[in-house]
Order: structure tokens, then C-alpha cells, then sequence
């Protein structure tokens, strides 16, 4: 058997998800791959990609695995889902670890399915963010998961954080988004949980920042917690208009939104780099390319382009796929 999990593209709306705002990502056609049988009470994986053995016993005397380090995600997985079923098999991604593209999203996923899970997308999300949360220690959001477990074939995902709704939107075929990575980011030791804390800090002040508007942050007397709170809010209404613009077919405002949001995580929130930057004014100059952005939790990762489908740019062109499954 197989359990086929995809990693996503996140097109607009960064470090929302965490304050219950919405986001816009796309599931993508790199996969996280797990070819299994079924074993009685024993979990026993390996990777083509990967070094190690994860292996662990699914009994009453469940102990987490620590070691290989991307074990972590299937045993978290696994001590989060009532009665999990043993497996034997291997693992194989072609989706770029520590790229931003929700490799390990995509392998919590792919685990659960594998282990017998049968939730539906919402709660197979929320119990695969809870097995991120614990494999790690990072309070990660809502998004890649619920992604990940609810596209559908040739749409985008607008997802509301608070509600855990999910609205599909058509991706056009006149465009094409293209992403191409950069540096290499891991989420534990950077600063994004220092930016949960800030956001959590602006709400203290001026109540949930998806409820708020940017007049609000005038009252926040710290300048680090109210430009944390101007992207965030800025972000969630960029988030809608970008919706708006690519289902009219305006590309260009759909472009601009996307640099703006850019800009607003460089300025504003601080999570890209010098070389993301540059790589986003590289790409914005090329004829053809209508907007670019870093994507995903930032502080490296890729950036993605929206363009012309005959603009010549390297990297992946990805296409917008659906839901993680699992086939006999």
C-alpha cells in the first residue's frame, strides 16, 4: 500500500495562520511518498532520503522516538492517534527538506494515513499540527496541514484559521506559479517563535489581530509589536484581495499584492534575508514575472512567482494538485 501526502506552495498570507487569520496556499505536485504493509503493534520505517531506522512499538508501552531526528514526526504522529496500526516500509520524498515547502507536514500526513487514520481533513489536520508542535517545539499554525489534507486538484486553498473553513479557488491556466529555492531554514532555534510571542503580545493590547485594523496599532507603544501587528493585519486583507484579483483575471494587481506582501515580512515582520530580497527583485524585473514573494515561515526557504506561462525563469514549475490519500 501506499500513503501519498504533497507538500504546498504558500502564495500569499505568511505568519497569519498563528493569529487565526487566512491564508492562501496551494498543495503542489512534490510528494512525500510511504510504501507500507501493515505490522502488527511495530512501526518500522526507513527513507531513500533520510539516514536511520525510526522503529517503535505501538502498544500500551508507547515510548516517543528522539532518533533519527525526522522520526520524530512519524512517533509524534503515531502517540496522537487512537489505536494507531504497525507498519513496515520506506519512505521517499521529492519535496526539498528545509525549503519551506512543508516537507514535514507532508510526512506527519502521510504517517497518519499510513498508521490507519481516518479522520476527517479538519481533525487530521489539527492532530497532525499537535505532532509538529510536539516533534519540534515550534507553535507552528494551522496551515500547511489543513492544506495539505484538503486541496483539491487544480485549485488554490483560501483558508480562515479561526474557523478552519476552506474555500477552493481555481488556479488559472493562463498563469503559472514558478519556485525556486534559496537557503536552507529550519524553524527550531530561529525566531519564529519569538514572533508567536509578539503577535501574542499585540493581542494583549489591541485584542485578535484578525478582528483588528491597522489604526489599532497606533495604540501599541512598542515599535517591534505594532509593525509585528501591521503585517499581520495588512496581510489578512492582502490575503482577500488576492483571491479577488486572480478569480477576475487580474494578474497584475495579483502580482503587486504578492510584492507587497514581501515587503511587509521584510519590513514589517523580519523574517526574510538579504538574499531573499535580492532574489525577489531579480525575479520582479524579469518581463513576464507579474509579482514574487518568500514563502513559508521565512528566514530563508524559496520564493515563488506568479508568470506568464511562456516566461522563461528557472526553478519548479508546480501545478496545483489535491488531498493526501492512500492507494492499494
Amino acid at each position: 500500500m501506499r500513503a501519498i501526502a504533497p507538500g504546498r506552495v504558500n502564495l500569499i498570507g505568511d505568519h497569519t495562520d498563528y493569529t487565526g487569520g487566512l491564508v492562501f496556499p496551494m498543495a503542489i505536485d512534490r510528494y512525500t511518498t510511504i510504501d507500507f504493509q501493515y505490522s502488527p503493534l511495530q512501526v518500522s520505517l526507513t527513507s531513500n532520503d533520510m539516514d536511520g531506522t525510526v522503529a517503535f512499538t505501538v502498544n500500551d508501552d508507547f515510548t516517543f522516538a528522539t532518533q533519527p531526528a525526522w522520526g520524530r514526526y512519524v512517533s509524534a504522529t503515531a502517540s496522537l492517534i487512537d489505536s494507531p496500526l504497525g507498519i513496515t516500509g520506506n519512505i521517499s520524498t521529492t519535496i526539498p527538506v528545509g525549503a519551506g515547502l512543508s516537507s514535514s507536514a507532508a510526512l506527519e500526513i502521510a504517517s497518519a494515513l499510513a498508521m490507519g487514520c481516518s479522520l476527517p481533513a479538519r481533525d487530521l489536520a489539527l492532530l497532525t499540527q499537535r505532532a509538529e508542535n510536539l516533534a519540534t517545539g515550534v507553535p507552528t499554525g494551522i496551515m500547511d496541514q489543513l492544506c495539505i489534507a484538503s486541496a483539491k486538484e487544480g485549485h488554490g486553498t483560501l483558508i480562515d484559521c479561526h474557523t478552519l473553513t476552506v474555500q477552493h479557488i481555481v488556479i488559472p491556466t493562463d498563469v503559472k506559479f514558478v519556485v525556486r529555492f534559496i537557503a536552507h531554514r529550519t524553524l527550531v532555534g530561529s525566531e519564529y517563535s519569538d514572533r508567536v510571542a509578539q503577535c501574542a503580545a499585540a493581542e494583549e493590547i489591541i485584542g485578535p489581530l484578525r478582528d483588528a485594523s491597522l489604526s489599532d496599532v497606533q495604540t501599541i507603544s512598542d515599535p517591534v509589536i505594532a509593525a509585528r501587528a501591521k503585517h499581520v493585519i495588512s496581510e489578512n486583507a492582502r490575503v482577500v484581495q488576492f483571491a479577488d484579483a486572480l478569480q477576475q483575471g487580474d494578474y497584475i494587481r495579483a502580482g503587486a499584492l504578492m510584492i507587497d506582501s514581501h515587503h511587509s515580512v521584510a519590513a514589517d515582520f523580519a523574517t526574510s534575508t538579504a538574499q531573499m530580497d535580492d532574489a525577489v527583485r531579480e525575479l520582479c524585473a524579469i518581463p513576464g514575472v507579474y509579482g514574487a514573494r518568500m514563502t513559508g515561515g521565512g528566514f530563508g526557504g524559496c520564493i515563488v512567482a506568479m508568470c506568464a506561462p511562456d516566461t522563461n525563469i528557472d526553478g519548479w514549475h508546480v501545478q496545483p494538485v489535491g488531498a493526501a490519500h492512500v492507494v492499494n
